[in-house]
């Protein structure tokens, strides 16, 4: 496959041919960084995991280079944290047992430029070879500008395609914003509750992240569990993990409908749904 930037790769854990690997996807994640895809897409990862009817195959957009460090990791320079994150986001990949690991190297400023073609470019090149029945990628209400533009470049992909060829589900999911402020009904529910080991592992290989000044593994495992428990106010527990998605769906199957009248959309029934319960209480 030929991608933008020459660094560019794709990476099949178990050696399958790159053609197989890609047509045997049926669920794909689209994240901006290495180890975004472990916060936000485990329900995905976990259901494909060792099924021979559904594999997951997952795409990092960026190179990694500006993110920060400390320790160890200190003195390294940005092409040189660049080669460290690859090598653990393709760790990440044969501990989840992936079947396709993309990894397409753009800087971040490709993706936070709304004219730059490149990226829906790759994006699309993926989609076409992968066919994807499930996407899941970051979503519009998360703070991180590069997540956010990832999202818009991966929407702009899906829209080449015939709708017969779209993928049938599209989420957007936590990384940088939790999505608990939505109004439950709003809310997709993924249950990670499965397989606690794996996902300390997947977390835990971006040890260039976690020791180096940033404890995602903690934290995103934290979010999981404290989701659980808040998530309904009159019942016990049901999971010890939860993760929730906001459905984009819309935004494929109507390509005049903007992720900006989307996202008002949750905020005008979140809002409704504040008002509703202080009137009823005799706020």
């Amino acid at each position: 496959m030929n991608f933008a930037v020459s660094t560019a790769e794709a990476y099949v854990a178990d050696g399958t041919p790159l053609p197989e690997a890609c047509s045997r996807t049926t669920h794909l994640a689209v994240g901006a960084h290495q180890d975004d895809l472990e916060i936000m897409a485990f329900d995905g990862i976990i259901n494909c995991f060792q099924r021979s009817d559904r594999w997951f195959s997952a795409v990092v957009v960026t190179n990694g280079g500006g993110s920060p460090r400390t320790g160890l990791y200190e003195k390294l320079t940005d092409e040189e944290m660049m080669a460290v994150r690859r090598t653990e986001q393709k760790k990440a990949a044969m501990i989840g047992d992936y079947s396709v690991q993309f990894l397409l190297n753009h800087p971040s400023g490709s993706v936070k430029d709304g004219a730059n073609a490149s990226v829906v470019d790759d994006l699309y090149a993926v989609l076409d070879a992968t066919r994807p029945e499930t996407v899941f990628t970051h979503n519009p209400a998360d703070k991180h500008d590069t997540h956010v533009g990832v999202m818009l470049k991966l929407i702009a992909a899906i829209r080449r395609m015939p709708g017969e060829a779209r993928p049938k589900k599209v989420y957007g999911c936590e990384v940088w914003r939790d999505l608990d402020w939505m109004c439950d009904a709003d809310k997709t529910v993924f249950d990670v509750s499965a397989h606690e080991n794996m996902q300390a592992a997947l977390l835990g290989v971006f040890d260039s992240q976690v020791s180096g000044g940033k404890r995602y593994d903690l934290a995103t495992l934290g979010r999981r569990r404290a989701h659980a428990t808040y998530f309904a106010s009159h019942n016990v527990d049901t999971a010890t993990g939860i993760n929730f998605g906001m459905d984009l769906t819309p935004l494929i199957q109507d390509d005049t409908l903007t992720a900006r009248e989307l996202f008002h959309q949750h905020i005008r029934r979140f809002s409704e749904e504040i008002e509703e319960r202080l009137k009823k209480v005799g706020g």
